[in-house]
């Protein structure tokens, strides 16, 4: 078994969301002893963002990119080839503004690729990136989950589906920012739902 750890807080330490995916990731390690672990922090190892020229670099056929070109599209190249690699996913997303880190929407835009990661059929899209297990440990400072106001889980499950990751499991760390009593029953309620997951 291969294991993939994302980091996506914009810090590389003291993040709770690293820390609850750490957690998961334990129980992994845990369970498979024999598992190896690719770990990625989208802030110490930032990714570029989906720009004009990463844009034209893609576009252009491979054969006729310059070095500079093909050197941009080699970076999505390797974040694909790393997810394509393993077989689950364990991603630690902090809330930020009521969305999803950049570091973490630029790791999305990065691995969606057209004919690679996904295609477009007669019936529709169909994700490429298939018989994965994917969890996803959300830190919050507020109390979101199940109400309108949290647009993460809505999309992350949108944009995982749509690449085949059908396959997801949410473990929620909220009220974080609301006391240290809080924040303590927060870590306390993730751990249970991590400990029942994996029961």
């Amino acid at each position: 078994m291969k294991i993939l750890q994302i980091n996506a807080s914009a810090r590389s330490a003291g993040a709770n969301s690293s820390r609850l995916a750490d957690a998961v990731t334990a129980r992994l390690l845990a369970q498979n002893p024999e598992a190896s672990l690719e770990l990625r922090d989208l802030a110490s190892t930032p990714h570029p963002v989906l720009d004009e020229p990463a844009l034209s670099a893609l576009f252009t056929p491979a054969e006729q990119r310059s070095a500079e070109q093909a050197a941009r599209v080699a970076l999505d190249d390797a974040l694909i080839a790393q997810v394509q690699g393993v077989d689950a996913i364990v991603l630690g997303v902090p809330m930020y503004n009521f969305g999803v880190p950049v570091q973490l929407k630029t790791w999305i835009d990065a691995i969606a690729r057209a004919g690679v990661t996904f295609r477009y059929t007669a019936n529709g899209p169909e994700g490429l990136l298939k018989g994965k297990k994917v969890y996803v440990a959300l830190a919050r400072g507020g109390l979101y989950r199940d109400t309108a106001a949290d647009s993460q889980v809505p999309y992350l499950k949108s944009v995982l589906a749509f690449l085949g990751l059908n396959d997801v499991q949410f473990i929620y760390a909220e009220g974080l920012a609301m006391g240290a009593e809080a924040a303590t029953r927060a870590f306390a309620e993730a751990e249970a739902q991590i400990e029942e997951l994996f029961a």
